[in-house]
């Protein structure tokens, strides 16, 4: 009887299993059973950058009216492809493990409650978003000076999102989920490489189109 060779410990332990052949390695109480455990930030982090990549996917919508720059455009649908390609996996993994696909706490109304030094203008709810003055002036600019502030505005909006996977990387027993670490990590690179092509087109003056 192969149980009996064992004695059962006195507290529940931990263990993951080996590889063929490896031992099995014993973890911290603290694991609770799941393998590995998904902690409140990362659940925050994913219900976060729903809403973050939404506004990018908003921002890529004005292109086709706003510019001819041919650059800018496909620019735009690489960002507007990827970005809701990720919206979707970041729903269906909230989705599997039981969670909502939105946080209540993540309206304006509480970001500004959290911090009463922020003016309304400066307002937005998470790192590099947009604020709704921003959204504006791209709503209202054309061609050359949409451009601009599109190309402006969205390498800020990246900026962001290198910021909220750093946070999450910072945040004790978080981002160690195999699935979320890799988005996170394709995230962070892929969002990086935009950063350095924006800022190529905007050195490169966006007002000047491929002939």
């Amino acid at each position: 009887h192969v149980a009996a060779q064992q004695p059962a410990p006195t507290k529940p332990v931990v263990v993951q299993p080996g590889a063929p052949g490896k031992r099995t390695r014993v973890l911290p109480s603290a694991t609770k059973g799941k393998l590995p455990p998904v902690s409140t930030a990362d659940v925050q982090f994913m219900q976060g950058m729903i809403v973050h990549h939404e506004q990018a996917v908003e921002m890529t919508a004005l292109i086709e009216s706003h510019t001819e720059n041919k650059d800018v455009r496909s620019l735009g649908a690489r960002i507007s492809h990827s970005q809701s390609d990720e919206i979707a996996f970041m729903k269906r993994w909230l989705v599997s493990r039981g969670q909502p696909v939105s946080d209540p706490t993540n309206d304006m109304h509480k970001m500004h409650m959290n911090h009463p030094n922020m003016s309304h203008d400066q307002m937005a709810p998470m790192p590099g978003m947009l604020t709704p003055k921003q959204m504006e002036a791209l709503k209202k600019a054309k061609g050359e000076e949409f451009d601009r502030l599109f190309l402006e505005g969205m390498i800020q909006h990246h900026g962001g999102a290198l910021t909220m996977v750093k946070d999450l990387h910072d945040t004790a027993g978080s981002g160690q989920e195999a699935e979320l670490f890799n988005f996170a990590t394709d995230v962070d690179s892929g969002q990086r490489a935009e950063i350095r092509v924006m800022q190529n087109m905007l050195e490169k003056n966006p007002s000047k189109e491929k002939r």
